[in-house]
């Protein structure tokens, strides 16, 4: 049988320190109190040391009175350490969800307090144990199989999606979500869409050449391939000036089909060898028309001569209306959101033609979703257009 110890009171030791210095006899002393001597005399050393923060029980410190500002001091210390120890080494698991953090508290248990790490990394001590316990709900198993799937598209499209594309990505793996539960987990999970940015114009159009009238009138909606393309040219910054980027777009798909970077701002440079890609890209029949701005690059006589030997028709927008060319200007705006922004550092001229092609050829006319074609992507939207007409490809 396990032997029984006597626990005495804090006010007991402290009273049996006082009267053991008015005793002649200590042994006499604890004789009369029940007691062993020696229990005394480490009584007395305790008190000697710490006076009356002695005797606080398991679990506190002890310290002398004269001595508390200095303990809390040393203590706020020790937790500042312990604090920033934890968060250290919980860093890698923050802002992944509770479930991952959990995972952190039961890994370390042994290290640190259980209820330390629960209040530093801010999660509920009874939540802890309970999924400790008795684990996830089914409910919460597809809650978090859902968070998973949304961040893992979020980063896979860049960070360029927002709620709407990423609804729709979402439907296709098979979630039942709509856009406003997807703005909710994208703010949990802290996901957070590169924001886009007005820019300036380039647009030169002080020339005495002719401009052709805005035959298209914002008509952007085509039924088939090669009724019109529609152009424009922007300015990218490198770390040695400007390139200048021409780029021709299908209206019907939306897809780059011509495009030119260059160091200069003449036709030879932009609008030229952009035309000559996309005629060699898709036969254009006679009558096509061919939409853009009323800058030099098209109004001059180089550009309008080869307009004509293709037979294309030339639409201009109308004077200072970036709107008449939307489409393009939503690609730029496109571009630069997705590409350049991102950058905190600029890309050499080396680089950014290498990144211009990725971006044109391997993402924005391959892998990128478009509204404008129900969220689909080019060659899906193509694909399925291809399919209905029975045309061979």
């Amino acid at each position: 049988m396990k032997k029984k110890y006597k626990r005495f009171d804090r006010d007991f030791k402290v009273n049996a320190v006082k009267l053991s210095y008015e005793k002649n006899s200590v042994k006499v002393f604890s004789d009369e109190l029940g007691i062993y001597p020696n229990l005394i005399w480490r009584w007395r050393i305790e008190y000697e040391k710490f006076g009356e923060g002695s005797f606080r029980g398991a679990g506190y410190d002890r310290f002398h009175p004269d001595e508390k500002e200095v303990f809390d001091l040393r203590k706020k210390n020790k937790d500042s350490e312990l604090r920033y120890e934890i968060l250290k080494d919980a860093s890698p698991y923050l802002y992944r969800g509770n479930l991952v953090i959990y995972e952190f508290i039961k890994i370390n248990e042994s290290r640190y307090s259980i209820l330390k790490m629960c209040g530093i990394l801010e999660v509920g001590y009874g939540r802890y144990h309970r999924w400790k316990t008795n684990g996830l709900s089914e409910k919460k198993k597809y809650i978090t199989r859902l968070k998973e799937a949304l961040k893992s598209l979020f980063l896979q499209f860049k960070k360029h999606y927002g709620r709407n594309r990423l609804t729709v990505e979402m439907h296709k793996l098979g979630y039942k979500i709509c856009k406003e539960q997807v703005s909710f987990y994208m703010r949990t999970l802290r996901l957070r869409r590169i924001k886009k940015r007005k820019f300036k114009i380039t647009t030169d159009s002080r020339h005495k050449y002719y401009t052709a009238s805005n035959i298209l009138n914002r008509a952007f909606k085509v039924e088939a391939h090669s009724m019109v393309w529609a152009s424009d040219i922007t300015y990218l910054q490198t770390t040695k000036g400007f390139l200048y980027l021409t780029i021709i777009i299908d209206l019907f798909d939306r897809k780059i089909i011509g495009w030119n970077l260059g160091a200069r701002l003449d036709s030879k440079n932009t609008t030229l060898p952009a035309l000559r890609m996309a005629a060699e890209k898709r036969n254009a029949p006679e009558g096509l028309i061919f939409h853009s701005d009323r800058g030099v690059q098209y109004a001059n006589r180089a550009f309008t001569q080869m307009l004509a030997s293709y037979r294309f028709t030339p639409s201009m927008s109308r004077k200072g209306c970036s709107c008449d060319n939307a489409v393009s200007e939503s690609f730029f705006n496109t571009l630069k959101r997705e590409l350049t922004d991102k950058k905190s550092n600029l890309f050499t001229r080396k680089q950014m033609k290498t990144e211009i092609f990725e971006f044109i050829e391997n993402w924005y006319n391959t892998r990128r979703i478009h509204t404008s074609l129900n969220n689909k992507t080019i060659q899906q939207f193509n694909n399925e257009y291809y399919l209905e007409k029975n045309i061979q490809l």
